[in-house]
């Protein structure tokens, strides 16, 4: 991204190229009541359980700092020993600056690395997200599609027949809205039919576990490529 070549070795001229950024990597915040708000008891694992909630939003306040501020909450709660999150409590969070702007010409999705990089209409590497691309059972899709539309907090339709079987459920089901839900709290469609890119639950497993054939991402980096993209973006499946 920065024109480096690589050759595996750590010299002086590139560790000082790192040190030269002094922006402080940890700040402080106060935790406010809206952060408080709007908070569900638990996400259950069965689909039809899911199906009956109003939303699938966050368990905790620690929860929705940890992916507000791209970290995981047993980073959070490293950061703060003992704290109990309440409103008014300051806390020490990640700093993870503004998201990255531009126009995003063509994405690469590459199983291998695990990973997804977006380019700029003059072919400039923009952005690299670690992601879970598809799994042995489900893969994802092979080829270059294109961007067919995003949906931001998108409902989930679980549909046994096209997708995959969950636990019992054996009728179509509609999980709803909310960042811990299937697909996380934004979906990139593409013109394959039933697959995306989208965000997850978990982002702590993400590079880590298996997704059932689509291209899963953190929810921040999922929004930060979503806003990037456009109707027609090209979308290449590497390996």
């Amino acid at each position: 991204m920065n024109g480096v070549s690589s050759d595996g070795k750590l010299d002086p001229d590139l560790t000082n190229t790192l040190d030269s950024d002094k922006t402080p990597i940890v700040k402080s915040y106060t935790i406010t009541a809206d952060d408080a708000a709007g908070l569900v008891d638990r996400i259950p694992d069965d689909y039809g359980e899911k199906a009956k909630m109003p939303t699938m939003g966050y368990t905790s306040v620690a929860e929705k700092l940890a992916e507000r501020f791209h970290m995981t909450v047993t980073l959070l709660q490293k950061l703060n020993p003992g704290s109990d999150f309440a409103p008014g409590k300051t806390v020490q969070v990640v700093d993870p600056g503004p998201p990255r702007q531009g126009k995003v010409k063509r994405i690469v999705v590459s199983k291998k690395a695990g990973q997804v990089r977006a380019y700029d209409e003059a072919g400039k590497l923009i952005a690299v997200y670690p992601a879970t691309v598809g799994s042995k059972d489900n893969p994802s899709p092979k080829g270059t599609h294109k961007v067919k539309g995003v949906s931001w907090m998108p409902v989930y339709r679980y549909d046994p027949k096209v997708n995959f079987k969950q636990g019992k459920n054996n009728r179509v089901l509609i999980v709803p809205k909310g960042p811990n839900g299937p697909v996380g709290s934004v979906w990139i469609d593409l013109t394959e039919p039933t697959y995306g890119i989208h965000g997850t639950p978990d982002p702590e497993l993400i590079d880590k576990g298996a997704s059932h054939g689509c291209v899963r991402l953190t929810n921040w980096d999922a929004e930060e490529l979503a806003r990037m993209a456009r109707f027609g973006t090209i979308v290449k499946f590497a390996n």
